[in-house]
């Protein structure tokens, strides 16, 4: 009896856990007339703008000392064409531009690739061209064909918030079209040294490789930063990512898409952070701004009359909060646009205006020179690192100059193995030899020699 009554409560129970695991195993779609929030409809339209990248980059195999013999390669039958291996990377990419087809990325994604598909929402694969790229902020620029394709809007990445709730799409490890949700950890971070030009939004919205290039949306679907790069000491994701802000992106998708490349300016200004101490002895409130503490002669910051001791507050009307702040946004000008600057001086106010100007205002086109250099532009003889050379300017993409291997901010040393004095010495070299066989470059620390197939 004890028994029959034992079993029919454990019944009961398990009846009632089964009834309790039922009713929260189906939500109800609102809950007292209100709908459960969901990600899914905003989700649902910026989707398909978000596109798989993956690049083919073809690298000279290593040989074996003996596959060099010529004997030896005609008693084996070894094939006389180069040995090459295929190395694959996968990134993702953002649709900002339906009508032209132009897709945004970062430039880590495609370097060096010698060929860039695109994978679209609905599984379709396309060849992209690059339009141009800018190692200096990690920015590239892609075109697919225009047929059919669907484009994040845009929002001002000046207005976010920290707290503001935000999502990121991408593909890491290849998975297709993941989401991650999270907030703005923080804004304006720099000195990471990922990047010549820093001003990262932080997330804590889950990136991982193979989220480089894809979008960081509000809850509106806007597009307000475009995912990057993560901090992550032992290999894994710990919650601290980065994102190139739209703002600095779109700024510099323009100048791609206009010159193939980005030309800065040049200002002739050295500044450092205003610290509190700073401020203080200057009797000035705040700490934001950015100190100069030395100016070019005959530069444009001369020209604008700025003075050492100067502390810059604002440029063209946005807050300047330090030395870093002033170099990023003097980066994304153009040459010859027009700045106003709002200064402290002795405790003054000063309001005062320049031009950015051209630091290759005085380099030569190639094509004067030979023209197996057009398209680049060219400096007289300089000396740096104690290595005299010819510095490089801008160089178009696809130029002549660019298929020699030239690029801007190289140094010539050598030009068909024979050490130059100048750019007399170039011509004279190429006139001689007729035509670019090698080049020997300084670029960045490295030394290059540069060979002709």
């Amino acid at each position: 009896m004890y028994l029959h009554q034992a079993v029919s409560r454990l019944g009961c129970i398990l009846l009632l856990l089964s009834s309790i695991t039922q009713a929260q195993a189906g939500l109800p779609p609102a809950v007292d007339g209100q709908p459960l929030p969901t990600l899914a409809p905003m989700l649902e339209r910026v989707v398909p703008a978000v596109v798989n990248i993956s690049t083919i980059t073809r690298i000279e195999a290593a040989e074996h000392p003996l596959l060099r013999d010529p004997f030896f390669r005609r008693f084996f039958d070894v094939p006389q064409q180069h040995q090459r291996r295929e190395s694959n990377s996968l990134g993702s990419g953002i649709i900002v531009d339906a009508q032209r087809g132009l897709v945004l990325s970062n430039h880590h994604v495609i370097a060096k690739a010698d060929e860039i598909r695109v994978t679209l929402h609905d599984g379709q694969t396309l060849q992209a061209t690059l339009i141009g790229s800018d190692p200096e902020t990690d920015v590239a620029v892609l075109k697919i064909p225009a047929e059919g394709l669907t484009a994040l809007p845009l929002t001002d990445s000046d207005r976010l918030r920290v707290g503001d709730f935000v999502v990121a799409i991408g593909n890491p490890f290849g998975l297709k079209q993941t989401v991650t949700s999270g907030i703005v950890s923080g804004l304006g971070r720099t000195g990471l040294g990922i990047e010549g030009y820093e001003n990262f939004i932080q997330t804590d919205a889950s990136i991982n490789p193979g989220n480089s290039g894809g979008p960081l949306v509000n809850l509106r679907g806007e597009l307000v930063g475009m995912n990057t790069a993560i901090l992550a000491p032992g290999g894994g994701n710990i919650g601290i990512g980065f994102a190139i802000p739209v703002n600095m992106a779109h700024a510099i998708m323009e100048q791609l898409v206009e010159f193939g490349t980005v030309r800065r300016g040049l200002f002739g200004v050295s500044v450092q952070d205003l610290t509190d101490e700073l401020a203080s002895a200057l009797g000035i409130r705040g700490g934001d701004g950015a100190l100069i503490t030395s100016v070019e002669d005959g530069s444009a910051a001369d020209d604008a009359g700025l003075k050492a001791g100067d502390v810059i507050r604002t440029l063209n009307g946005k807050a300047v909060r330090g030395s870093t702040d002033l170099r990023n946004q003097f980066g994304l000008l153009r040459v010859g646009e027009t700045v106003e600057l709002d200064v402290i001086r002795k405790g003054q106010s000063r309001r005062l205006k320049g031009k950015v100007a051209d630091p290759y205002n005085d380099f030569v086109p190639g094509e004067r020179i030979s023209s197996s250099l057009k398209g680049a532009l060219l400096g007289e003889l300089n000396l740096q690192d104690n290595i005299p050379a010819v510095p490089v300017g801008a160089v178009d993409p696809d130029s002549p100059a660019w298929h020699a291997g030239l690029r801007e901010g190289d140094r010539i040393i050598q030009v068909n193995r024979q050490r130059i004095g100048g750019l007399r010495d170039v011509a004279r070299v190429l006139r001689e030899s007729q035509g670019v066989f090698s080049l020997r470059i300084q670029r960045g620390d490295d030394l290059i020699l540069l060979t002709r197939r």
